[in-house]
């Protein structure tokens, strides 16, 4: 878990947002982990308040919980970027919508959108911990590529060798770009291509690192693509990847390291499911607010 008093310390340092403030933890909110969640705002927000800030008593987690802004929301020449958010379904959670409110004091996002699209609209505070967490180390992750368990057991691990060279070692584990965790593995074994060529990718949404672009990125350094999947399933979240890959509905999906944890807490498709490796480590989630 990340520093409260760091993260507070860091968020008053510039110039804050217009009031009134908003605050999130999306990305990893399942149902199951509302309260550990809420308990992480509340030291982050008591920190908050501890210096000056009034920061709010509860996380948003629905569009109606987030201020108007009459005509919508604007970026700093002036353009609509995103929809008044009183306009909007408001039992729905639109997240670009939160990523780019002018009220916006605290909340998670991936460094997908912030490549992409966001990043001149909001400052970076904090960086999420994965200490402890499988294919997860201090602020960097990995992707779990996951299948179905009768396809690819977990303990199957396989990899995909680095160009010109050996595996990469870090720290006691012997990591590479779609590599299982072979720490106490002898190296080598099946590439990973085979395995995956002509499968169904199911991905969360097109601009997420962990769950599309890390995958992608990594294929396309060893000179494929996600052109080696015979079909890519879109399916707007990471449970719902999850879900289509037990059913049968999908074949493969890359699902990001602390998610894959909570899936094994909480999820009972992932018992149908097995790690057949990992994604290069990239650095998590980034905590972000408005930059005014």
């Amino acid at each position: 878990m990340i520093d409260p008093a760091r993260l507070a310390g860091s968020i008053v340092s510039g110039p804050l947002p217009r009031e009134p403030f908003i605050a999130a933890l999306p990305m990893y909110d399942w149902p199951e982990m509302r309260e550990e969640t809420d308990a992480q705002w509340a030291l982050i927000r008591d920190e908050l308040r501890a210096r000056g800030v009034d920061a709010p008593e509860h996380l948003a987690r629905r569009n109606a919980d987030l201020p108007p802004v009459p005509g919508g929301i604007r970026d700093k020449a002036g353009k609509v970027v995103a929809p008044d958010p009183a306009s909007l379904p408001p039992d729905e959670f639109d997240l670009a919508v939160l990523w780019q409110h002018p009220g916006l004091l605290l909340a998670q996002t991936c460094w997908g959108p912030m490549e992409l699209w966001l990043n001149g609209c909001v400052r970076v505070v904090g960086q999420d911990d994965y200490s402890g967490i499988e294919g997860g180390e201090g602020e960097n992750y990995s992707s779990a590529i996951v299948m179905r368990q009768r396809e690819a057991p977990p303990s199957a691990y396989r990899h995909l060798p680095r160009k010109g060279g050996d595996w990469m070692r870090r720290s006691s584990q012997i990591i590479s770009p779609l590599a299982g965790e072979m720490a106490g593995k002898p190296e080598g074994g099946a590439s990973l291509i085979p395995l995956l060529t002509d499968k169904r990718l199911a991905f969360n949404v097109a601009d997420s690192m962990s769950g599309y672009l890390a995958l992608q990125r990594d294929l396309e350094a060893q000179g494929f693509g996600l052109h080696i999947f015979s079909e890519l399933v879109a399916t707007g979240g990471h449970r719902n990847s999850l879900r289509a890959v037990a059913e049968g509905r999908a074949d493969v999906a890359a699902i990001d390291s602390k998610t894959w944890g909570l899936a094994q807490r909480f999820e009972p498709a992932a018992r149908e499911l097995g790690v057949a490796g990992w994604t290069e480590r990239r650095t998590g989630l980034p905590f972000v607010m408005a930059n005014p």
